[in-house]
């Protein structure tokens, strides 16, 4: 993850945020003390909430381990949908 020091993340803050939202890489922010932060596009962190959620069912995650293995062994159906009905 790239970092950035308080005092250059200060000084070039709105280029950060959309540094961040634009290439959806994440920023480590440094301090002297060791007190360090991560700043990240708020669609990102909201797909790590998601996902962590998601993954906290183990009945979600067995769903989902079997889905990606039949999509990895083309075990998949196409299903048409007509949008006018």
């Amino acid at each position: 993850m790239p970092s950035v020091n308080y005092s250059n993340a200060r000084q070039n803050f709105k280029e950060l945020i959309t540094k961040v939202n634009e290439d959806s890489v994440a920023y480590t922010i440094t301090t002297k003390e060791n007190e360090n932060a991560v700043i990240l596009a708020e669609k990102d962190y909201n797909a790590m909430l998601e996902t962590m959620y998601l993954q906290s069912n183990l009945a979600n995650v067995s769903h989902l381990n079997q889905s990606i293995m039949e999509l990895n062994h083309n075990q998949t159906i196409t299903i048409e949908i007509d949008d006018n009905e």
